[in-house]
């Protein structure tokens, strides 16, 4: 009998990608504090209890933003939400997204359903940019995701986090959204646009 962990199933797996609610908020949290606990995907470092976690769903539905659950039969194997890249009034056409999946279930394509939905949905509510800010230059299967979907490299802030005992830096990704500046944006983003009459 041999001793040799068994390897991580890399097969796809079909999701079910929907709106979050405040239910999978303890399942939200777990699959967060592994990241926050063991990884620099993350620069926080304690975990956020489901309390915290409620909370900040609760900021990012207010606004009408989605914040998104991919599940597999009844279980949260991960989730992405947007938020407002910076507060102030003239970055509103400008997004940030997060996306993190359950350890045991990385590299079978949730993250890629998760993002496609995200990207779709935040161009139909009239966002224009969307960033990421990506915790260590050596997560690769972040900045793989993120190229995947169109993100490019626009710089590195370097060793602006210390966690573990090390310097950690951030690599800063964008994606045009929509028509991106090539025309005005509308007056309102966040609110969807309704089809047009045909």
């Amino acid at each position: 009998m041999s001793n040799a962990q068994t390897k991580p199933s890399t097969t796809p797996v079909k999701v079910r990608v929907r709106l979050s609610t405040e239910q999978d908020m303890p399942a939200i949290q777990e699959i967060y504090a592994h990241y926050v606990s063991l990884t620099t995907a993350s620069f926080e470092e304690e975990p956020p209890t489901v309390a915290e976690m409620t909370a900040r769903w609760q900021r990012v539905h207010s606004r009408g933003l989605p914040y998104l659950v991919a599940t597999k039969g009844k279980r949260v194997v991960g989730y992405a939400y947007a938020g407002p890249f910076r507060e102030r009034s003239g970055y509103r056409y400008t997004i940030e997204d997060s996306v993190y999946v359950s350890e045991d279930f990385r590299g079978r394509n949730i993250g890629n359903a998760l993002m496609t939905e995200l990207i779709e949905r935040c161009t139909a509510l009239g966002f224009r940019q969307m960033i990421a800010v990506i915790g260590d230059s050596t997560n690769a299967s972040s900045l793989a995701l993120h190229s995947r979907h169109g993100f490019f490299v626009v710089g590195a802030l370097s060793s602006t986090c210390f966690k573990f005992g090390r310097w950690v830096d951030a690599v800063l990704m964008q994606r045009i959204l929509g028509d991106g500046d090539n025309s005005l944006p509308p007056k309102n983003p966040g609110k969807r646009r309704k089809p047009s009459k045909r």
